[in-house]
């Protein structure tokens, strides 16, 4: 297995960060081929999702976690920034791991697909992504 742990800037703002010219950079430096691409967030304030960029989805998707996930003070969950606890509950709906199938050295994703880091927790402005390639 091929690993490589990647930093992403996402500053002190939510974002979704399209990750995907990393991935095809990591699967390019293995010499990937076939097989399975594991992308892994060690944060316990962020995931990641497959989704448009670009045409408004990712704005809308950090839009309906607002409705979803308000920063306010319900949380129990109180530490760092005013509503902080809505980021905690962020990974058990976006989840902090997926695989993708890797075909002839590129990720199988459709036509407008992209691989993002979902980041709502703008007390921490870098993030670490793990790649690992599993050959087939």
């Amino acid at each position: 297995m091929d690993s490589q742990l990647i930093e992403i800037r996402t500053g002190s703002r939510e974002t979704v960060a399209d990750l995907t010219d990393e991935i095809a950079a990591f699967l390019r430096s293995t010499g990937a081929r076939d097989g399975l691409l594991h992308v892994w967030v060690p944060h316990a304030t962020a995931g990641l999702a497959v989704i448009e960029t670009g045409a408004g989805s990712d704005t809308d998707l950090l839009a309906a976690l607002r409705d979803l996930l308000p920063a306010d003070d319900r949380w129990g969950h109180r530490h760092g920034s005013p509503g902080h606890g809505r980021d905690h509950v962020l990974p058990a709906i976006i989840a902090p791991s997926m695989s993708v199938p890797v075909l002839d050295g590129r990720p199988a994703l459709g036509t407008w697909q992209s691989v993002c880091l979902v980041d709502t927790n703008g007390d921490n402005p870098v993030r670490s992504v793990r790649l690992s390639f599993l050959a087939g």
